[in-house]
């Protein structure tokens, strides 16, 4: 774990908000980040090469149903993860009344994801971190909790424990379009180190 950390010390780690100009990075980024989930849900493209499960044809047309995370600043945050000065992934976070969960969740980690060569050198830690200390309150991550997921679970449990000390939740629960998740519940506050 000290190898972990002391890499992601060498490694520029920055969040910030997307803004509407950049839209195309994370337009660039998403397809690989469903990629990725695909091996976790067990999801197959459709006929057109998509991830998706209706026949959306193209990117393009992929792409417009995320236009909604622009139309609603200070209530839907996309940010872009950047090492060194390139884009290493993404974070969507929500607010309700975009939020699957009990009226008091403040923040919803709705989307994270961190390309390949950026994982296990503490870089989503560090982009946890900011996120969470830019937006005080009480928040809930879910994630897949199939066997399949061990690797995100080891990643959400351990980033957890160090971002809160330890004063997280995790319990089974059911989202209302994708059925059983893992959930992780915590509290954070503007003071805390």
């Amino acid at each position: 774990m000290d190898s972990v950390n002391h890499e992601a010390n060498k490694l520029k780690v920055t969040v910030r908000l997307c803004g509407i100009e950049e839209k195309f990075i994370i337009n660039n980024i998403y397809p690989l980040y469903l990629h990725d989930l695909s091996e976790v849900w067990e999801h197959k493209i459709n006929r057109y090469g998509v991830f998706e499960n209706d026949d959306t044809r193209t990117l393009i047309e992929q792409n417009r149903v995320f236009d909604i995370w622009w139309e609603h600043p200070n209530v839907l945050f996309p940010y872009l993860i950047i090492v060194d000065d390139i884009p290493a992934g993404l974070a969507f976070v929500a607010t309700p009344p975009f939020t699957p969960c009990p009226p008091y969740i403040d923040y919803y980690m709705n989307e994270f994801f961190l390309l390949r060569y950026y994982r296990g050198k503490g870089v989503g830690e560090e982009a946890v971190r900011q996120i969470i200390e830019k937006m005080p309150g009480q928040w809930e991550v879910q994630t897949n909790p199939t066997e399949r997921n061990e690797r995100a679970k080891r990643f959400w449990r351990r980033t957890l424990n160090t971002c809160t000390n330890g004063k997280y939740s995790e319990e089974l629960g059911h989202h209302p379009e994708v059925g059983e998740m893992l959930v992780f519940r915590f509290s954070t506050s503007s003071n805390q180190g």
